[in-house]
């Protein structure tokens, strides 16, 4: 995930890695952190977000299903990249969705939310308290911020360039 361009870019994957760290940090779940971040960098704004993302949050509303963190930054792929017209090319947003999918599989090994928190079950009924109790919220919130910025790059990296640019 390490972009040695410099300057510009690597400055902007610690902001939204620092966004996606401070909600989380303010009560925001993953898939919402990582989703509010990366719309906030690129000047998106809705009252829907961070609606859109909470049911993925929390491996699929404590599901265990795939991790939040990840399902926000490809929910933020979808926002930025994603087509506005049915003739529109899918590409860009593909091609980042499946880098960020590969590079998150390769830092942490998994993108299956019970695996990433070692074993805890969300969904089950001691699960809450046994994710405070191992203190997996610190997990989780760096979690989010390295799939905020995971995102971030793969979005910089497959933006179509501008007509006229």
């Amino acid at each position: 995930m390490c972009n040695n361009s410099g300057g510009k870019v690597d400055t902007a994957l610690t902001d939204v890695r620092q966004r996606a760290e401070a909600a989380f940090d303010s009560g925001f779940f993953c898939a919402e952190s990582v989703l509010l971040a990366i719309t906030e960098a690129e000047g998106i704004a809705s009252e829907l977000l961070p609606g859109a993302a909470t049911a993925f949050c929390s491996g699929q509303a404590r599901t265990c299903g795939a991790c939040g963190a990840l399902n926000g930054a490809l929910l933020a792929i979808g926002l930025v990249l994603g087509r506005r017209t049915s003739d529109a090319s899918a590409e860009p947003a593909y091609a980042a969705a499946a880098a960020v999918v590969a590079d998150f599989e390769k830092e942490f090994g998994s993108r299956d939310c019970r695996t990433l928190l070692d074993g805890c079950d969300l969904g089950s009924p001691g699960g809450k308290a046994e994710f405070a109790e191992r203190g997996l919220r610190l997990r989780c919130r760096s979690i989010s911020g390295t799939a905020a910025a995971m995102a971030m790059e793969a979005i910089s990296r497959n933006r179509p360039a501008r007509e006229g640019s």
